[in-house]
């Protein structure tokens, strides 16, 4: 929104151009992000306790988590407001893959934000059914598949880049890119939304794996270092630098209120729409298989609901004590805080693993 007044008061003087720098628009970006979260998150956690919006704790879960009743719910919507409002304000409006991203933002975030209001209104921590979640999960990814599907087609050929192996690159049909994108749209998703179960474990994840995906999108968006580094140049794509700096802000300034001992908790409308964000900008970039070793903790966390559903139809015994995977290392009696924080370490050492791929590759 910027950009055109900025354009405009550089013909009276050059030295604003320099607001049209992509690094000076992503630090700002950040920078707004955060500020817009420190400064309505206070008003917003108050307002949400007058309207008595609060999170429903699982009865069968870990006792220690029973404290926690009460505490405020659906801070995505502090999140979104605060990446979407900066990404306007700071982004290219004429930019197509800004408007994939915000289309995203609000469609899960919709998803998310009835889950919740679901499990608030029958006081319950089932929101959705599952078949319902899923469904309407499934349809979105494939609308938005395609149109990423449909702009990509202007600019590169369908392939899948293989990390670390700079010779090997399948290609792959219209129908192939769709069916992955899905899976990795709807996986993600839900990833986020099954690790979003200790006090600022979901949301640093997101940090750390959006810092990694922005350094990728500026890579690939500039013809000089995408060719020197062996990636596919991208026109345009290193918009999302500016939007990924953005989700670092508003994740930022959710975090400060959402860390141990959390005010407030993100609900499905902050890890369901965080989670396909993530997801989206991968695929923009041509990084899916990265994001899935970056987010290997949300892996984890998913396979672990996955093999204890599947062995306990089968065989009627747990492998876990209780999952997803974090609750397991609870009933172990370790402390939430060394769990969030060595979960933390881990999704820091695969992002530097993803990170080192840039140049091995």
């Amino acid at each position: 929104m910027f950009l055109e007044l900025i354009n405009f008061i550089t013909q009276f003087d050059t030295k604003f151009n320099v607001l049209n720098y992509l690094n000076i628009r992503a630090l700002l970006a950040m920078l707004s992000a955060l500020f817009i979260g420190l400064i309505l998150g206070r008003i917003f956690i108050k307002r949400l306790r007058q309207c008595h919006i609060s999170q429903v704790i699982r009865t069968d879960g870990p006792k220690s988590h029973l404290i926690k009743a009460g505490t405020p719910t659906m801070g995505g919507v502090l999140i979104l407001f605060a990446f979407i409002v900066s990404i306007l304000i700071w982004g290219d409006w004429s930019n197509i893959y800004l408007w994939i991203i915000i289309v995203t933002s609000i469609i899960f975030g919709a998803i998310g934000f009835t889950d919740d209001y679901l499990k608030i209104k029958h006081k319950s921590s089932n929101g959705l059914s599952s078949s319902i979640k899923f469904l309407t999960q499934s349809l979105s990814a494939i609308v938005i598949s395609t149109w990423i599907i449909f702009i990509s087609q202007k600019t590169t050929q369908p392939q899948l880049l293989i990390p670390f192996f700079n010779d090997i690159i399948l290609p792959l049909s219209i129908f192939d890119v769709l069916i992955l994108s899905f899976f990795v749209i709807v996986g993600s998703s839900n990833a986020v939304n099954l690790t979003d179960g200790l006090d600022g474990l979901a949301i640093m994840s997101v940090i750390l794996i959006s810092g990694a995906l922005a350094i990728f999108a500026y890579f690939s968006g500039n013809y000089n270092f995408s060719n020197y580094l062996n990636m596919p140049y991208i026109p345009g794509i290193n918009e999302l630098f500016i939007i990924c700096a953005a989700l670092i802000g508003s994740s930022l300034g959710f975090l400060w209120f959402n860390t141990y001992p959390a005010e407030i908790f993100m609900g499905d409308i902050g890890s369901l729409s965080l989670g396909a964000i993530l997801a989206v900008i991968a695929i923009m970039i041509r990084q899916e298989i990265l994001l899935f070793i970056m987010g290997g903790v949300f892996v984890a966390e998913t396979l672990s609901v996955i093999i204890q559903v599947s062995y306990y139809k089968r065989y009627k015994k747990r492998i876990f004590l209780m999952t997803p995977l974090h609750h397991h290392f609870e009933k172990q009696n370790i402390s939430e805080p060394k769990i969030i924080v060595r979960f933390w370490i881990v999704t820091l050492v695969l992002v530097l693993i993803g990170l080192s791929s840039i140049k091995i590759h």
